[in-house]
């Protein structure tokens, strides 16, 4: 996420948050673009229409935890290895 959010110099009023489930990163910003860092839960409360996964790798183990957004319409973008917006 640090290196993509960086390179397309986005920042917090366009991206207005990363969610990550480590607490030791939670109430932090991603370095640079100064991107807050929140626990998954608010993704849930604020129900996004999009959510990004950066971490291609553990991609299926995202869709897992957040199956819910797919209830409110949500859709999951992934940007790394290829761009794909999930209908």
């Amino acid at each position: 996420a640090t290196t993509l959010l960086n390179y397309a110099g986005a920042r917090a009023d366009v991206i207005p948050y990363v969610a990550d489930k480590s607490p030791h990163k939670q109430g932090n910003s991603i370095p640079g673009v100064r991107v807050p860092i929140v626990a998954p839960d608010r993704i849930r409360a604020d129900k996004p229409d999009y959510v990004v996964i950066f971490p291609w790798n553990v991609e299926a183990e995202i869709r897992d935890e957040l199956a819910d957004v797919r209830e409110w319409g949500g859709r999951f973008v992934l940007a790394i290895p290829q761009l794909r917006i999930d209908a």
